[in-house]
């Protein structure tokens, strides 16, 4: 999720779980610890595969932070007057504000790997936008009315309603993704490959529908305000062959895992670019990577680079047709 949305989860958290007179100091230590897993991003690993693929990785991990909140408990009970005399209260807020981070990570389409060392692929449960609204700005009033007036009962009734929001609309986002692949697998009837669907940008209402086999891979939307509105699907080359001549570099082996999968390939100029389909839409995708050359005898690894992003008004006009169409 954005910076912020991790920000305000921490600070709530945290200001919950300790008495009135130290909510404001537990909002501003959690402010800091929920945000703090995202700081690998300053980590670089060499190219541009590898900062994409271990990002989320061992800073994320339930394995690392577990144990890390644990010592910055013990660190700040013996120093910090506060949690020296409600010691309890403060463990539970520095590891909330720690492990909801990746937790809450892992319901995007991006992936976390919670699991960390263990090689499994990220975890994507994929049933939030990495921006929404919906789920930020409760926990955002909360922390403001903490902050502002931290004794109050209206502060405390706002940081309560706002976890309880929240945490309710987490929980419409799995029932919305529970009726959407229902109604995909309604839709395929046995037919197609491995189906990915995730929501539309600030949205649990219209939601992306990816679906890949083999060779090839569909792309569709669907919106709950519109349940009996039939899938339509778009059918796309993924470019197998190019792919499978490249499997043997670690860069594509590397692409294949971190995205379970849902890549597809293409030649631009005289290098291969593996796109990560989770991410964007048909013709914009967000993640490129040009990860080898090809001449004469094959495809040869390079340093791999990232590929500018480029949206055109073309393609956010497509997107937003057939997003009103569906209502």
């Amino acid at each position: 999720m954005d910076s912020l949305t991790q920000i305000v989860l921490g600070a709530s958290v945290a200001a919950v779980c300790v008495k009135p007179e130290h909510r404001r100091k537990a909002a501003l230590v959690g402010a800091a610890l929920g945000t703090l897993p995202d700081l690998d991003v300053l980590i670089d690993y060499g190219d541009a595969v590898s900062n994409f693929t271990y990002h989320r990785g061992f800073s994320h991990s339930l394995f690392v932070l577990i144990p890390f909140a644990m010592g910055v408990w013990w660190l700040l009970k013996q120093f910090w007057e506060p949690v020296k005399t409600s010691p309890r209260p403060w463990f539970y807020a520095v590891l909330l504000a720690l492990a909801t981070h990746p937790l809450l990570d892992a319901h995007t389409v991006y992936g976390t790997q919670l699991l960390w060392p263990i090689p499994t692929p990220p975890v994507m449960w994929s049933t939030l936008f990495i921006i929404d609204p919906l789920y930020t700005l409760p926990l955002l009033v909360g922390m403001i009315a903490i902050l502002a007036r931290p004794n109050g009962r209206f502060a405390a009734r706002a940081l309560s309603t706002g976890l309880v929001l929240s945490t309710l609309y987490l929980g419409w986002s799995w029932t919305a993704k529970t009726i959407v692949e229902n109604r995909v697998a309604d839709a395929l009837n046995g037919d197609g490959g491995r189906v990915l669907t995730t929501p539309a940008p600030f949205s649990t209402l219209v939601w992306r529908i990816l679906v890949v086999d083999d060779a090839t891979y569909k792309e569709g939307y669907y919106s709950v305000l519109a349940p009996k509105r039939p899938i339509e699907f778009t059918d796309h080359d993924k470019n197998l062959a190019l792919i499978n001549a490249a499997d043997h570099l670690a860069a594509v082996d590397r692409l294949q895992w971190f995205s379970h999968g849902f890549i597809k390939g293409s030649m631009r100029e005289d290098y291969l670019v593996i796109t990560d389909l989770r991410m964007g839409v048909e013709g914009s995708y967000v993640f490129n990577h040009a990860v080898a050359s090809k001449p004469s005898e094959g495809f040869e690894p390079i340093v791999t680079r990232q590929l500018p992003q480029s949206f055109s008004g073309e393609d956010i006009t497509r997107l937003w047709e057939q997003i009103k169409a569906m209502h």
